[in-house]
Formats: structure tokens, sequence, C-alpha cells
């Protein structure tokens, strides 16, 4: 048994503990209460992963699968990009997003204006990877069985402008969010080429989803933020970072607490990913009054209203619930 299967089977006796044999030390500053048994808490009991991936997860809160989604998808992706830039397709509901650099200055109809594409639900070729199935066998390890895909993605990091507006702050998804619980929450995204330091790599605090959600805003740069490109208010400089480099196709699992985000693209290129947030069917919705998420909520609003229809008087659930889709199992809840 390898050393990490060891680790694993270890914490899982130690978590499968009745209550009362759970003894805190002496000197312990912190107590720990267990009402039930529990197991590993970020992921669910399938036959995909491995022990040494479980235990990466848990402690980092982020997973890395080589080449998991081919090239011919990824091409067929791209094609479909192009197609909306072109407006030879427009989706129902799709938000085109420009580069506030790019928007300030000349504008050119195509794809270089646009810096990214959300909720492409209704769009069936992008939609597409969603329901991969390879993709969805991994969600399933984060998820649970019942499957709901919440939030879709294309991303087109622009080259920068020179005001550093190509950056995105380091943020936590869950901020977006209106339902809970975030463990049964998870981010898949995918290279759609090479992703390295030089085009702007995610960038990810190893260990961070295990805390809170943190308080979000605009970042105050001279340069100009993109629309809804909140960010952490404060978080430690000095916290270990992983920038994840990646190759065409190569996919990351990331938990919505992990405080993560992306440096400028300093190539002449852009550099595409492509991503869906999924969630448990069995997850719920909450009020956001009153807490930190109610500063992401009118804006939101203003999207779903414009795109959908929906009228003035809309609660942050509404608009998601609209948008989701059951891609797997049931719809229980969402």
């Amino acid at each position: 048994m390898s050393r990490a299967a060891e680790r694993l089977k270890l914490l899982i006796n130690h978590l499968d503990r009745s209550p009362a044999a759970i003894r805190a030390a002496p000197t312990s500053a912190q107590t720990y209460t267990y009402s039930h048994p529990q197991r590993l808490r970020y992921t669910c009991d399938t036959d995909l992963l491995t022990p040494e991936q479980r235990l990466f997860y848990e402690e980092n809160g982020f997973m890395l699968i080589k080449n998991l989604v081919s090239a011919e998808d990824i091409d067929r992706f791209r094609k479909e990009f192009e197609r909306i830039c072109r407006r030879e397709v427009e989706p129902p509901g799709l938000v085109v997003m420009k580069d506030v650099a790019i928007v300030k200055s000349e504008f050119v109809e195509d794809q270089r204006a646009v810096s990214k594409l959300q909720d492409f639900q209704e769009d069936p070729e992008l939609f597409r990877y969603c329901v991969l199935p390879q993709i969805l066998e991994y969600v399933e390890c984060f998820t649970g069985p019942n499957i709901m895909a919440m939030h879709t993605m294309l991303i087109n990091k622009p080259p920068d402008a020179g005001k550093k507006t190509s950056r995105h702050p380091m943020h936590q998804d869950l901020h977006y969010f209106p339902f809970r619980p975030a463990d049964r929450i998870v981010c898949s995204w995918t290279a759609m080429e090479k992703v390295d330091r030089q085009n702007g790599c995610l960038v990810v605090l190893p260990g961070t989803h295990t805390g809170t959600l943190q308080e979000h805003d605009y970042p105050e740069w001279e340069g100009g933020v993109n629309k809804m490109y909140h960010g952490v208010r404060n978080y430690d400089p000095k916290h270990p970072r992983v920038h994840l480099e990646m190759e065409k196709g190569d996919t990351v699992f990331f938990h919505p607490l992990l405080i993560h985000g992306s440096g400028m693209n300093q190539t002449q290129g852009f550099r595409k990913a492509i991503s869906c947030h999924y969630a448990s069917a069995d997850c719920y919705y909450i009020n956001v009054k009153g807490t930190t998420q109610e500063n992401i909520e009118k804006e939101v609003n203003d999207i779903a209203v414009r795109k959908y229809d929906m009228g003035n008087h809309i609660d942050l659930k509404d608009s998601w619930a609209f948008r989701g889709r059951l891609v797997q199992g049931e719809r229980t809840s969402l």
C-alpha cells in the first residue's frame, strides 16, 4: 500500500470513530465536535480517484487532469466561438463580454474584441463541453450523482493593451453563487491551447478552500477593471501560490472557495479556455441580502433582466435557477 493510501485509510478510520472515542488533547487550542461519523469532506466515494488524488484535493482544493478533452472537441468549440464572434449564430441569453481597454480603443468586430462568452447553455455546440462523459465522471467525485451545470464560460484572454486589464483579480467563485453547500460545487476549467505564465495561466492559493467566503469588490487598478471582475479585499499576498501551466486539453477541477486568479497576457496571441461550474442538484438556494454577496446581486440581476426579460424584481436565485441545466441524474432541488 502506498504512503498516500495508508494516510487516507488512517484519516477515514479516524473520522469514522464514534464521538465518544474522540478526545481533545489537554493542550489543544481548538475543540472539535463530531455529531455523527464523517468521511472525507471535499470528495465523494467513487472508484475513479486514487487515494493520492483524493488526499491532494482535500488538502489543496484543486486537481489537474492531463489530456482529458480531445483536440477534436476543442477545435469544434473554437470554431463555434468564431461563429458567435462573427454573429453567424446568436444563442439566446448569451452574454458577450469585452475587455475594458479594447472597448475604449478602436472597436474590432471579431474575436479580438471579445474577452469572454458567458451563459452559453442555449448553444448546443458549446454546451457539449458540459456533458462530456469524461468531464462528468470527475465532476461526480465532487458533487455526487445528481449534477447541475450552473455557470458556463469561454474565456478569450486578449493580449494586454498596456493597461494590465487582461489580469483577473484573485477571487473565490462562491462570491457569485447563491447556492450551498460549497463543498458540493466544483469548477471544470479546460485549456483550449497551451497556457503558461506568459499568456496568463491560472494562479491558485493551495489550501484556501478550507477557509470562509471573503469580502469581494472591484480592485482599485489604474487601468480599469473588467465588468464583474471582483477580487478578494484581503488575502495574504505571501501565501504560497501555484501557477497552473497546462497543455491543450488539460483540465483542472477546483473548489469554489479556492482563491485564484490569472495574470496578464504578455503575448501577442489570445489565451482560450472553456469552463463550467457544476453543483449537486441536492444543493439549495440562500438569501444573500445582508451578506458579503449583496454587492454582486445587482450586477447579476441586471444582466438577467436584459437577457431573459425577467422583469425588474427578481432574486439572485431566480436568475441562477433559470440558467441551470440538469446534466446527470435527477433535479432534486436546484
